[in-house]
């Protein structure tokens, strides 16, 4: 009997160039367990039409956790002149964190929110993409002036997001999938909370 695939469930939404940004995007994408790249170079399996981004900005990866028979993900930052903030932490070229259930992302002005729902094959999964009309991530007014500095409460303070990068079990270094997959903390990425977006001069 065939075994359900996994199921990433990603939305899209870009606040100023719209559906535009995502002509090349299918609607529905199946992948083996290779790294899924994103990015605008001709070898991304999703290209995204944004002069800021890098050829490849990032990654999916699915690997298998020891002791258990579901695919499990991490997002990877790929590009050496852009970050990505993924839950509220920002991973520069190499850095990679877990994904969970929920995940929120922002990199070149795009957000994305991904539901991973989980199946029992291992040799590939299904991406599912939805392009939102309306923003995904809640940005206070605030965070676009230049008062963003002075309300700490709202953002941790520059270096923190480093500081946490052992106790949350980011890696570093090149994945090998095929080989040695990465290991990951058990238990994978923070509990998701209604994330708010930094402003753009935080995300490089």
């Amino acid at each position: 009997m065939e075994r359900p695939l996994t199921v990433l469930r990603v939305s899209l939404h870009h606040p100023t160039q719209g559906p535009a940004a995502f002509t090349n995007v299918p609607l529905q994408l199946q992948h083996d367990t290779s790294p899924l790249l994103v990015g605008r170079g001709r070898d991304a399996h999703i290209q995204l039409r944004l002069p800021n981004l890098s050829r490849r900005h990032l990654s999916l990866e699915p690997y298998r956790e020891k002791g258990s028979a579901l695919l499990v993900f991490c997002l990877k930052a790929l590009s050496r002149r852009g970050c990505v903030w993924v839950n509220g932490l920002t991973l520069r070229f190499l850095e990679q964190v877990p994904l969970s259930t929920v995940n929120r992302v922002t990199f070149a002005g795009i957000q994305m929110v991904v539901h991973v729902e989980g199946g029992t094959s291992l040799e590939a999964f299904v991406c599912c993409f939805h392009l939102s009309p309306s923003p995904l991530i809640y940005r206070p007014q605030a965070e676009e002036t230049d008062e963003w500095e002075s309300i700490p409460q709202e953002q941790p303070p520059p270096g923190s997001g480093e500081r946490a990068l052992g106790h949350l079990g980011f890696l570093h270094g090149p994945s090998q999938i095929q080989d040695d997959p990465p290991q990951p903390s058990p238990g994978g990425g923070t509990e998701i909370q209604f994330q708010r977006e930094p402003p753009d001069s935080l995300l490089c």
